[in-house]
């Protein structure tokens, strides 16, 4: 079997696990970690992280946007770098201080959160992110005949 004919269908089934999977941990990241955090920390302000219609499709573009980026960083780095441990490990951390990071920094920098809530949600970002990582694994050894695949 040549790349050409695995590679689609595998990447396929990174995006779609990786959609199930970055949307059920960022939602439940959101309503257990975040909201709350910001509620407390900004509580004299009104209208912290409000629920409504527009805010959520704003959310479903981020998660679109992130699942995209993520699966698509996470297939070219474990294409060129293989899909060890080692290699989740380090993909997921340089994208998780890329996006999150630097998301996070700007928000607490702008004064919209407090510097706290970084040491709680990157740690959070992070398994979210290896766990991605690791789901595009997955779908690529899926895919590739048991001669082609890298050690793990």
């Amino acid at each position: 079997m040549t790349r050409d004919t695995y590679l689609p269908g595998a990447l396929k089934t990174a995006f779609l696990v990786n959609f199930i999977w970055i949307n059920l941990s960022e939602v439940a990241r959101y309503f257990l970690v975040v909201r709350p955090m910001l509620h407390e920390a900004l509580a004299a302000q009104q209208g912290v992280a409000p629920m409504s219609v527009g805010i959520f499709a704003l959310w479903g573009i981020w998660d679109l946007v992130l699942i995209v980026s993520a699966t698509g960083f996470y297939w070219l780095w474990l294409d060129r770098f293989g899909d060890s441990l080692r290699q989740i490990v380090l993909a997921s951390a340089v994208f998780t201080v890329t996006i999150f990071g630097l998301i996070w920094l700007g928000i607490a920098n702008m004064g919209l959160a407090p510097y706290s809530l970084i040491v709680a949600v990157l740690p959070l970002a992070w398994i979210e992110q290896a766990i991605a990582c690791w789901l595009v694994v997955w779908a690529r050894s899926r895919a590739q005949p048991a001669s082609s695949m890298r050690s793990m």
